[in-house]
């Protein structure tokens, strides 16, 4: 069974730094793309962040760009989201998700629906 269970959220202070974790089960995850998402309180869901099945292709919103880095280690089945300088407004609940679909630069803004795994999410918060 396709299982994804993020892990490493928590408090930090503005400018500091969180590494998540998403670690993938019962599947294989280099045949799939990842994307984090995000959803702060009263807020629609955001893709952060995607990361095609090699590793070799990655997209990042506008809003996270320069300071977050998605990678990925295939054969630990775990995708990772290093996020520096965080901000207040970067405070959110942290999904990860798979899909079959070949990876493209727009899948993580506008297509959100194609992605049909996603873990529990790990809660992030910034704040003095």
């Amino acid at each position: 069974q396709l299982q994804l269970v993020e892990s490493g959220g928590g408090l930090v202070q503005p400018g500091g730094s969180l590494r998540l974790s998403c670690a993938a089960s019962g599947f294989t995850s280099a045949y799939y793309t990842i994307g984090w998402f995000r959803q702060a309180p009263g807020k629609e869901r955001e893709g952060v962040s995607c990361i095609s099945g090699s590793g070799g292709s990655t997209a990042y919103a506008d809003s996270v760009k320069g300071r977050f880095t998605i990678s990925r280690d295939n054969a630990k089945n775990t995708v990772y989201l290093q996020m520096t300088s965080l901000k207040p407004e970067d405070t959110a609940v942290y999904y990860c998700a798979a899909t079959t679909m070949t990876f493209n630069q727009a899948m993580c803004a506008r297509l959100p629906q194609v992605f049909g795994s996603w873990g529990q999410g790990t809660q992030v918060t910034v704040s003095s």
